[in-house]
C-alpha cells in the first residue's frame, strides 16, 4: 500500500493511489493484529495516543459490502484474488454472483479516514483487478476494541478465517 495524503497522486502515474496516514510507530513495531491478539478480552476504548503534534494511527476493522448485476462467479473470484493479492492487507472476501463482502484491518488516524479509504477502494480497483461495476451498498468501520468486545460476547462476524476469497 502507498502511504501519502489521500488522493495524491502517487510519483510518476496520473491517477490517485490508495492511501492511509502514516502511523508514527517505529518501522519494527507490527502494523496488523496477531491471532493471537484476536481473542483477547475487551478492554475498554482508548483515545488514540498523541505523539508531540502528531495522532498516532488506530487500527479500524472495515467491513465493505457491494452488490449489482450477476456475473460469472470465476470472474468474480478471480478479480477479488487480483484485489487481494495487490493489497495484501485485505483478510478475507466472499462473493456470489451478484454481492461480495470484502473484510480487512485499516490503519488510519481516525473513523472518518478509515471510511474515506474504504469507499475509494472498490471504485479505485475496479479497472485494474477487472472487478464487476457494482456499487457499495454497506459499510461499516469498527475499532479494534468493539471487534474484540463483539467476537468476546459471541455476536458480530467471527474472526476473519479462514484468509482468502470464498463463496457464501
Amino acid at each position: 500500500m502507498v502511504r501519502g495524503r489521500p488522493g495524491a497522486p502517487h510519483r510518476g502515474t496520473a491517477r490517485p493511489t490508495l492511501t492511509s496516514v502514516g502511523t508514527g510507530t517505529p518501522p519494527d513495531a507490527p502494523a496488523r493484529p496477531d491471532a493471537a491478539d484476536r481473542t483477547r478480552p475487551h478492554a475498554a476504548p482508548q483515545p488514540a495516543p498523541h505523539t508531540g503534534d502528531r495522532e498516532v494511527s488506530r487500527l479500524w476493522h472495515v467491513t465493505l459490502s457491494v452488490s449489482g448485476a450477476d456475473a460469472p462467479l470465476s470472474d468474480v473470484r478471480r478479480a477479488l484474488e487480483q484485489l487481494a493479492h495487490d493489497h495484501p492487507f485485505l483478510l478475507t472476501s466472499r462473493y456470489a454472483n451478484d454481492h461480495a463482502e470484502i473484510r480487512y484491518w485499516e490503519e488510519a488516524r481516525d473513523l472518518h479516514d478509515a471510511a474515506a479509504v474504504a469507499l475509494r477502494l472498490w471504485g479505485e480497483h475496479r479497472s485494474t483487478a477487472g472487478l464487476p461495476p457494482w456499487e457499495i451498498v454497506g459499510l461499516e468501520v469498527i475499532d479494534r476494541d468493539t471487534y474484540h468486545q463483539r467476537i468476546a460476547e459471541g455476536y458480530g462476524p467471527p474472526p476473519a478465517a479462514p484468509v482468502g476469497v470464498h463463496p457464501y
